[in-house]
Formats: C-alpha cells, structure tokens, sequence
C-alpha cells in the first residue's frame, strides 16, 4: 500500500510540472508566431512603402520626359496614362499618307509606349555586347548547333551537324572575345542616309566625334564632306549592300564593316576583295516602334559611347519628304512611328537628334531629363519589375543573366581570319580591335570593365528584356 501511495504522490508532482511545460511551449508558439506575423506584415509594409516610391520616382520621370517633348519635340505631344505608359501624339494636319502594306491601313498619328520597358532596355544596351563571338556560340546552351545555323545563309541544314563546317563558314567574321568594349568611345555620330543632309553642313561637326556609324552604300567623299563628313570608322551592312561595297569603301581600309543579317554567299564575295574587318551583328530580336538599319546603328553605337548624336533621320513630325543625299528617294519604314520612337529616345537620354529644323535652335539638351533622374528611374522600374515576376531581392547586375559561362585565360581563341584567306585578305588589320591592349582603353571603358567583374554581357533572340548570356573573364589577365 505504501507503494501504491508513494506513486501516486509521484504522480500528482509530476502533473504541475507537465502542466507547467504545456503552457510554457503554448506561450512560446504564440509569441514566436507574433513575431513572424509581425516580420511579415513589417515586410509588406515596407514592400508597400518602397513601392510607392518607386511610383512616384516614376511618375516624377515621367513628367520630366513630357515635358522634354514638349520643349523638343516640335509639335509632337506626351500624354501620361500611368507611371509607366505613355502616348506620343502628332499635331493635327500631319501628312498620314504612309501606308502599311502588313495592316492595310495609314499610318496613325498617336503611339503607345511603355517607358519602363524602354528604359530597361536601353540602359541594358549600355552594358551589352552587340558583335558574334566565339565565346558567345561556346557558352549558349547549344550555341554552335542551334545558333550558329541561324547565321549562316545556304547551309543546307537546320543545325550544325557538322561544327568544322560552320566554322569554316564564320572563321572569317568570329572574333574569340568582344573586339569592342561598353564606353570605349565618349561620341559617336550615327549618320543616316536621308535627304535632309543636304539643308545643313554638319560634316565637320560630325567629323569631331570620336567614332562615326553610318550605313550601307552611303558614299563618303569630298562631294558631300561638308555635309555627311568624312570620318569613317563602322559601316552597318545589308546583304544587298554587299555588292557595291568594294567601290564605297573605296580604299578606306580600317572602316569596320558589321554585316547585319547572316553570313551569305554575297558578303563571301565582297570580304575577299577588301581588307576591311567584318564581324557579324549579334541577332537581336526586340519588338520597338522603329526599324531598319539606322535602328540598329543606334543599338551598336549605344553599346560602344557614352552620348550618341544622330544625323540624316527625318524624324521632326513637320518633315514631309522622304529623299535620300545621294541618290532617288525610297520609300521608308513606318516613318510617323519611328519618329515618334526616336523623339521618345532623346528623352529617355539615350540619343540626341540634329536636324535642319533645328539647326539653328540652342542644342544645350538641358531639357533631357539628367543621368541621375535616368539612374533613378531605372532603379525603380527595375525593383518593379522584378516584385511583379516574383523575383526575390536584389539579384545585382547579373540578375538578368540566363546563363553564365567563364573564360579559360589560357585559351583565349583566334584572332578572325582562316588559313586559306585571300592575299587581299591576310592584309586585314583585325589585331587593331581584337588584341587591343586593356591599358589603352579610356579610363571609363576600364572602370566598366572592373565593375562588371569582366564579364561580357551578350542579349539573347526574344523578346524579353532578360535572358542574357554572361561571360566572365580574367580580370587579372586584362589588368
């Protein structure tokens, strides 16, 4: 019996105890879920907060953006639906006579944009590389077998099956690593082909920048010097370009020829004759309101200087004609839109346009919103974009990289060029760019450079702002 009670005494101890523990891990549950509750509606909170300011700084640009096209835009006006779209409208009584063979209608006189994207995108363009390389096709999921097909004309196959002969067909034209580098140049004048040339003389103004782009059989001679210039260092190609291109040149052997399309019998041809350096446009896809050559002029240029000048684009909306300076006029793409487009990218800072009718205004552009509003802008479209796909925290500068691939420093690949080049050939001067010491480069192409870790930054086709292939480098092999 003594037992009996002595356990039972035991017993009834042990209940406070176990009762005591009870409360104590249902006390801590609560106050452990208050404190996460309290974390998380604290995040939301600041979420919250931080999106509402990212409104605003939004908002605020896009008021600076309006009213940069008001004071630039020469008619056109911007109308703001929301912190992020925009509409671009005409003056009434604007010539609408363009008619789009693919819709079968006129061209409209108001455009729809949305700045966040075209911010996003631009800036990207500043950072990015925009010639084919070697490294590129080698570190892109199936870069060579899928990719390389892509760009080569009269293959005879989908894919590289056989990658020797792929090669064989871009030896030529493939540069191991980026011959160019972001901020190489401070200006550089991308020159069009239009008429419009000819009401000005803007040849020694466009001399003075540190690079020139132009296009395709835009000739460069003293007949047309004192309107066009005559400095010449990239040439964007087409393919039907290609056989007039030995005469254009016209013995201009380091002007840089970037061939726009695919690599193709015709540009075969024409490389053989010449001593040029050829290299073949990164195939960008990006939906955008302007399109042609000059287009992608403004795409390499960006990717190589800090300001970008236009000349020879008949954007300004009271400019009715479309001629060309050296030969009978053509007929254009989609002109109302894409001046509406161009007139959007000088006030997103990212090209600055001359023109007759505003050759004799003041072209100080303090009306262009400044890069620390563009910084900022960009920042918070950025911060946006990434909450609405849920993309979690802030991923860096790489955050948009799809994939990323590195660089044996050891193994850096060929100059461009093939054992069987022509005589004319072995004369090019590809070493220029290709093996272009990293000292010699301006100081803000190297601070870049380091920033960015060495890494070269390559857009994939698509239509999505991300989906880049990244490739690092040596930083200690180019320091």
């Amino acid at each position: 019996m003594r037992t009996h009670k002595a356990a039972s005494s035991n017993n009834i101890n042990r209940r406070p105890t176990v009762l005591y523990l009870v409360c104590a891990a249902a006390f801590f549950s609560v106050l452990l879920f208050g404190i996460q509750s309290s974390l998380f509606t604290g995040n939301q909170k600041l979420d919250l907060k931080t999106e509402q300011q990212d409104v605003r700084i939004l908002s605020e640009f896009q008021s600076t953006v309006k009213q940069c096209v008001a004071n630039r835009g020469l008619g056109l006006t911007a109308h703001i639906i929301d912190h992020c779209n925009m509409t671009l409208k005409f003056p009434e009584g604007t010539n609408s006579t363009w008619y789009n063979e693919q819709f079968k209608t006129f061209e409209a006189l108001e455009y729809n944009y949305n700045v966040c994207e075209a911010i996003l995108l631009w800036e990207q363009y500043r950072n990015m590389t925009t010639v084919l390389t070697r490294e590129y096709l080698d570190v892109r999921p199936k870069g060579w077998e899928e990719y390389a097909a892509q760009r080569i004309a009269q293959l005879g196959a989908d894919k590289c099956y056989n990658r020797t002969l792929c090669e064989e067909h871009l030896n030529l034209i493939l540069p191991a690593k980026p011959p160019f580098h972001p901020r190489q140049f401070r200006t550089c004048a991308v020159v069009g082909n239009s008429g419009d040339l000819l009401k000005t003389e803007f040849g020694k103004e466009i001399d003075s920048h540190d690079a020139v782009i132009r296009d395709n059989e835009a000739p460069v001679n003293e007949k047309y010097a004192k309107y066009v210039g005559l400095k010449r260092d990239f040439r964007l190609v087409v393919r039907g370009a290609a056989r007039n291109m030995v005469a254009i040149l016209n013995g201009s052997a380091d002007e840089v020829l970037i061939i726009k399309s695919v690599a193709h019998k015709d540009f075969n041809a024409m490389i053989k004759r010449i001593t040029n350096p050829v290299y073949l446009f990164q195939g960008i896809v990006l939906r955008r309101g302007a399109k042609g050559t000059g287009m992608k002029s403004v795409e390499l240029a960006l990717s190589m200087c800090d300001i970008v000048d236009i000349y020879g684009f008949t954007v300004d909306p009271g400019y009715t004609e479309w001629t060309r300076y050296f030969s009978t006029p053509r007929k254009g793409h989609n002109p109302l839109q894409g001046r509406a487009y161009y007139q959007l990218l000088e006030c997103l800072g990212v090209i600055r346009i001359h023109s007759p009718m505003r050759s004799k205004r003041k072209q100080d552009w303090s009306d262009v919103p400044s890069r620390e509003m563009i910084g900022r802008a960009h920042a918070a479209a950025l911060r946006l974009k990434r909450s609405q796909t849920g993309q979690a925290g802030d991923l860096g500068q790489f955050g948009s990289c799809k994939v990323m691939g590195h660089v044996d420093p050891d193994n850096i690949g060929p100059v461009s060029g093939s054992p069987d080049m022509s005589d004319v050939r072995k004369n090019s001067n590809y070493n220029k760019w290709e093996v272009l010491p990293f000292k010699s480069l301006r100081k803000e192409a190297q601070d870049h450079f380091i920033q960015m870790e060495g890494a070269s930054l390559y857009k994939m086709d698509g239509n999505k702002l991300d989906d880049l292939v990244c490739v690092r480098h040596s930083l200690i092999s180019e320091v």
